[in-house]
Order: structure tokens, then C-alpha cells, then sequence
């Protein structure tokens, strides 16, 4: 399952979104796309970063966020929308807790039904992609070579994700929602298995703050 945008709300899937990341020192000389996600998802176990992203809907306006972000294998993630709102999402691997300060509201979902088959496994789960997901390679554009994974889950919440690689590292993503919206994200200030402090991937409901159980 991802969360998909109603107004200023954001889904994690974009978060996830996440597989087009530039990381230093992870390159690999291979001759696919397919083989760079994989090599990256096995040589990278966790990453922090910026980003940017921006969704167009089908009445042709475009949204921008940016914020923060950071992972860990298997399902551990922190993503902070910083401008133009705040938002917090984050997951200690076994529950997912969404945060909107000016909703005063947050979602808790079990982490298996928020990231399942999600953009979200792309870049934070450690399993096989081939249980998920079917792959397909696409036409090189805009100097990346560009894989496509669908989800094989009717209830994935997205029609396809598209990740472009260049020199073996994923660089941009590109995801059609459910809703015919399009969003792309883009990622810099990255470093490759940093040490991450755990506080990162834990979260406590603010003060006056409501909590929905999704479960």
C-alpha cells in the first residue's frame, strides 16, 4: 500500500520513491538497468540525503517538495517533507507512522501493509524484486538507461515506476499513481552506509497530536 496525495498530503511511495539516488562509490560496469537496481540494492544497506520532488496531476499543476530522508535495511526509513509544508513519515520496520503537524494527525500503519508492494520495497526491503515486482527494461532517454518495474499487486496503489540509471547509479524516478498522477524525484547530498543513530527510525505521537490506527 502507498499514500497517495489529497491536497497537501503525501504518499510514501514517492518516498520512496525513492530508488533514484546518486550514491559515490557504489558504481558497478554493468550492461542493464535491471543489474544496477539489484547491485545497488545489495551494496547498499543503508544512505541519508536530499530531495526533491515534483508531481504533476491531471489538471496539469505542478507540486514541488523537498525535505530530507534516510534508510536502512530491511524497512527502516525516515522521510521529512520540509518546504512547502511539514510533514514527517517514518518506519521502525514494523510500524509506519505518518505525521501532519497542521492536521495535528497521525496515521499508524503495520509496515508490511504500508510498504508491501510499494516504491517503497525498492529501495528499503531486502528481498527478491521478482516476487513483487515485474521488470522491464526500456528505451535509453535523456543519457540514463531506464528500467520499469510493475507491481504485480492489484492493490499496489501505482501503475508503474520507471528508474533511470547512468555510470551503474540510479538517478531519477519517475511514478504513474493510481490517480493518473505523474511524480519525479531527484536526490542529492547523499552518503552511502553512514552510520544512522536509531532515534532516527523511532517515533513518539506529538502532544495533542490525534492517532488513527490503520490496521
Amino acid at each position: 500500500m502507498v499514500f497517495p496525495v489529497f491536497g497537501r498530503r503525501t504518499w510514501m511511495g514517492a518516498l520512496v520513491l525513492a530508488c533514484a539516488i546518486v550514491l559515490p562509490g557504489v558504481a558497478q560496469a554493468v550492461d542493464s538497468a535491471q543489474l544496477q537496481l539489484e547491485s545497488f540494492i545489495q551494496k547498499v544497506q543503508s544512505a541519508t540525503g536530499q530531495f526533491q520532488q515534483e508531481q504533476a496531476g491531471k489538471d496539469g499543476v505542478k507540486r514541488a517538495q523537498s525535505g530530507t530522508f534516510a534508510f536502512q535495511r530491511p524497512g527502516k526509513f525516515r522521510w521529512q517533507v520540509v518546504k512547502p509544508y511539514a510533514q514527517l513519515i517514518v518506519s521502525d520496520g514494523q510500524r509506519v507512522y505518518q505525521y501532519d503537524p497542521d492536521l495535528e494527525q497521525v496515521t499508524e500503519r503495520k509496515a508490511g501493509q504500508a510498504i508491501g508492494a510499494s516504491p517503497a520495497a525498492l529501495l528499503f526491503g531486502s528481498g527478491s524484486l521478482d516476487d513483487a515486482f515485474k521488470l522491464q527494461a526500456q528505451e535509453d532517454h535523456d543519457g540514463l538507461q531506464w528500467l520499469r518495474a510493475v507491481p504485480k499487486s492489484p492493490d499496489a496503489g501505482f501503475v508503474h515506476v520507471d528508474i533511470g540509471f547512468s555510470d551503474g547509479l540510479p538517478r531519477q524516478l519517475v511514478l504513474l499513481d493510481a490517480f493518473g498522477q505523474t511524480s519525479r524525484i531527484q536526490f542529492a547530498e547523499l552518503k552511502a552506509n553512514p552510520g544512522i543513530a536509531a532515534s532516527q527510525f523511532q517515533f513518539s505521537v506529538p502532544k495533542g497530536a490525534a492517532l488513527v490506527k490503520m490496521d
